[in-house]
């Protein structure tokens, strides 16, 4: 099984390559009725896309997404969803040079130790150009959940390199390059990837998220838990090395009789849970964050071998992010959303049946 797919009710499959001629993607389980439209997708994709601002690799797709099956006459049909995105701006020739080298931190390595076969345009089947369609498919399942359970979910930077950042005003996120709430910084941002892109490093970023107006009851333990398949969906995002719900990290220094989420009138007094008890919602904002590593697609020489075992100082052309977590956000989101309405629709099959 080479494992591109995801969900249970709700089945998510994608395909292509970073330099391929098409991404693809297939939605199997999607309730029928709702009507869709590309450019509906087309907004969240755009939220993700490159080449948008300074600050991001100037790779410029057109993303324009074909609905080739399961939608007719505007509404989903209840048919497996394929959609698919035509490749571009793919430049393969800036990575000729590096065919047959390792590039220190990428996929190159263990991809070679598994499959044998050094795809080295862009990345292929590793590179964030995949998330292109996990966003695309969220764009449907972020639409679905706020019809038919007024659930939203949102995202935000938390955290760039060592700047740390407030949640702020989180619906004024897409208003800039930054997909922060906290505006006053963004000067400050801009200053910071200013200097970061002329010296030819990277840097990591933690993005936040909430899912609010999640009914209690969502989850199935031991082995389907909410955190557990979130976390699963999260750390499967290019880049990921860390997932905390909740208090997270955190929690480890917290006193139990802090931690503890008190209930007093039938409301929790805090959510140091995440809105996840025992694998199963309970009704309060499910919060989550996640961190990104640093881009190591970089103009500074390292060290490394090609696929001979011979030692060879690598440095990476093309168009790469100073930092990719910035577009992580909108692929945060789709998972979330794509995770939560698997389980919706799971709830529903098994213990809403019989009503």
């Amino acid at each position: 099984m080479s494992h591109n797919s995801f969900g249970k009710n709700l089945v998510f499959t994608s395909f292509g390559e970073s330099h391929g001629h098409t991404i693809g993607c297939v939605l199997d389980g999607f309730p029928p009725g709702m009507e869709i439209t590309p450019e509906e997708i087309k907004v969240e994709l755009r939220r993700r896309a490159t080449g948008q601002s300074r600050h991001t690799s100037q790779r410029k797709e057109k993303d324009d997404v074909h609905i080739v099956s399961g939608v007719f006459e505007g509404k989903t049909t209840g048919h497996p969803i394929a959609l698919l995105i035509e490749n571009t701006d793919a430049r393969s020739k800036d990575y000729s040079d590096i065919a047959e080298v390792f590039r220190p931190g990428h996929a190159d390595y263990s991809y070679w130790h598994k499959y044998g076969i050094r795809d080295y345009r862009g990345g292929g089947r590793s590179s964030a150009r995949e998330t292109t369609m996990r966003v695309a498919a969220g764009a449907l399942a972020k639409k679905w959940l706020k019809l038919h359970h007024d659930i939203e979910i949102r995202a935000w930077l938390s955290q760039l390199g060592d700047i740390e950042l407030s949640k702020g005003d989180v619906s004024v996120r897409d208003d800039n390059p930054f997909f922060t709430g906290d505006t006053e910084r963004i000067a400050e941002l801009e200053a910071y990837m200013d200097g970061l892109r002329k010296s030819g490093d990277s840097v990591g970023a933690r993005i936040d998220a909430e899912a609010i107006q999640v009914p209690a009851g969502l989850g199935e333990p031991v082995y389907g838990k909410l955190d557990a398949e979130l976390a699963l969906a999260m750390m499967s995002i290019n880049a990921s090395k860390g997932v905390e719900i909740g208090a997270g990290f955190e929690s480890v220094a917290q006193a139990g009789s802090v931690h503890r989420d008190e209930i007093v009138s039938g409301e929790f007094q805090s959510n140091h849970a995440g809105g996840i008890l025992a694998g199963i919602s309970t009704g309060q904002p499910i919060t989550l964050s996640v961190a990104f590593k640093p881009t190591s697609s970089l103009r500074i020489p390292g060290r490394s071998e090609n696929i001979h075992g011979e030692p060879v100082e690598v440095i990476t052309k093309g168009r790469h992010d100073p930092c990719v977590g910035i577009r992580a956000t909108p692929i945060v989101e789709a998972m979330m959303a794509l995770v939560i309405m698997d389980h919706v629709l799971r709830n529903n099959g098994q213990i809403n049946s019989g009503k």
